[in-house]
């Protein structure tokens, strides 16, 4: 785990490492304990192929799928 302080501007400089692992563009994301940083891909349609290479289910399926269980869950 690494710290990091923000200066004066309010501006937070990471560790070379983590820029170099995730990148130079953060989406910051609040959640209930505090703040994430979430690495913004340079080519964000390629991002989401990769992060969904394993799925084998159209997406008319996944909606399919999706709009079965939110019924079910609202008591149909």
């Amino acid at each position: 785990m690494s710290e990091a302080t923000l200066d004066d501007r309010g501006r937070l400089t990471l560790p070379k490492d983590l820029r170099e692992q995730y990148g130079d563009r953060y989406r910051i994301v609040q959640v209930h304990d505090g703040i994430k940083l979430v690495p913004v891909s340079e080519n964000p349609l390629e991002a989401l192929r990769d992060e969904f290479a394993d799925v084998e289910k159209t997406a008319e399926e996944l909606r399919s799928e999706a709009r079965e269980s939110a019924l079910d869950e609202a008591g149909r």
